[in-house]
């Protein structure tokens, strides 16, 4: 089902309109604050991560109204302290990408999408108040995966990157050996380094191949909560206690779980 413009910009309205109201006769709305809103935030934010990589609508829906309840509630705020409202957002946001699109609202030619990502982030850091290094932008916050990532992407578009991607399974190798060689001689401390080194070069390997690293890690994590569940529910219907099971016992019930396609 789709709305028109007219009834989108209403129902944005009401949500405005809402929000106002409880900020004022709500106690439990009024007494917020960005501080006391942010773990909340970050809770919705990653609820909604859950939903998408579960394909689940119903839920991408709840929760995309969750994460911008707390966005007009921000915008709020800022208006109550006299900063900014959610006009100022939204200006703000259609004038960065006016500026950032140069081949849709201007006369610059790309080819291909690879070519948008470099331009982006030229002109990030060109802007005033923008990012003064390439790697600026990225978040000191992001948890440590979507970070490498980030950085990684980030390098490509200004040209430091492998030139051929299957180079880069020599690197993974030589961080691989290197880990070996540091388990060998029982270093912790350098173990840690090169185990993070081998994270790095696997994590570049699939930037290359065109696979998110966060989004396959966590499919992998959700199949073995899946089959796990499976053998824990099969060992208690047999009236047996995981603890007390061979691990032989336990790989023949994994492998039903597998069979089954969990």
């Amino acid at each position: 089902m789709s709305h028109t413009k007219e009834e989108k910009t209403e129902a944005f309205g009401r949500l405005i309109d809402i929000l106002d109201i409880l900020r004022e006769k709500c106690p439990w709305d009024h007494k917020q604050t960005n501080e006391s809103l942010r773990p909340n935030t970050i809770e919705e934010t990653y609820e909604l991560c859950d939903a998408l990589i579960r394909h689940d609508n119903e839920a991408t829906k709840k929760e995309l109204g969750d994460v911008l309840l707390h966005i007009a509630f921000y915008a709020k705020i800022g208006e109550e302290n006299g900063t900014f409202d959610i006009a100022d957002v939204c200006n703000a946001l259609c004038d960065k990408l006016v500026y950032r699109h140069p081949h849709v609202f201007g006369t610059t030619h790309v080819d291909g999408s690879k070519e948008v990502e470099q331009n982006w982030e030229q002109l990030k850091l060109k802007e005033k108040g923008g990012n003064k290094t390439v790697l600026e932008g990225v978040p000191s916050a992001l948890p440590a995966l979507i970070k490498a990532y980030r950085i990684q992407d980030k390098a490509r578009n200004v040209g430091f990157d492998w030139e051929e991607k299957s180079q880069v399974w020599d690197k993974v190798h030589e961080e691989f050996d290197e880990l070996k060689a540091e388990i060998d001689h029982m270093n912790p401390e350098n173990m840690e380094s090169e185990f993070g080194d081998l994270f790095f070069s696997l994590i570049n390997a699939a930037r290359l191949y065109g696979i998110n690293p966060e989004n396959a890690l966590e499919h992998t994590n959700q199949k073995f909560i899946r089959r796990f569940n499976y053998l824990e529910h099969e060992t208690l219907q047999k009236g047996r206690n995981l603890k007390d099971m061979t691990l032989a016992e336990m790989d023949a019930i994994w492998d039903e779980a597998k069979k089954k396609g969990l």
